[in-house]
C-alpha cells in the first residue's frame, strides 16, 4: 500500500551516515552545496543513494561565466523529512 504521494507506507530504514546528512539538509531551506555535503564527509555515493531512493533531490550548478560545472546543491524531500521525523 502506497501514500498519497507515491511513498511506501512501511517506513524507509536509513542508516545513521544517511540520517545524518538528511538532518544536515534539513538545517538549510535551500539545500546545501555538494562541495558541502562532501567537506562534511559524506561521499558522492551516499548522495546519490539518498537522491535514488526519493529522499533527497538534486540540483546541478554552474558558474555563470564560462559555465563550467562546480556541482550543484543537494535537497531533502518530504519523504526524506518524515524518514528522520521518525
Amino acid at each position: 500500500m502506497a501514500t498519497d504521494d507515491g511513498v511506501p507506507a512501511r517506513k524507509r530504514r536509513v542508516n545513521p551516515e544517511q540520517r545524518r546528512a538528511l538532518q544536515l539538509l534539513a538545517c538549510s531551506p535551500f539545500g546545501a552545496a555538494e562541495v558541502i555535503m562532501l567537506t562534511h564527509g559524506f561521499t558522492r555515493r551516499t548522495l546519490a543513494g539518498l537522491v535514488r531512493a526519493g529522499l533527497a533531490m538534486a540540483q546541478r550548478g554552474t558558474v555563470n561565466a564560462d559555465r563550467h560545472s562546480v556541482g550543484g546543491r543537494i535537497r531533502i524531500t518530504e519523504a526524506g523529512r518524515r524518514v528522520i521525523e521518525d
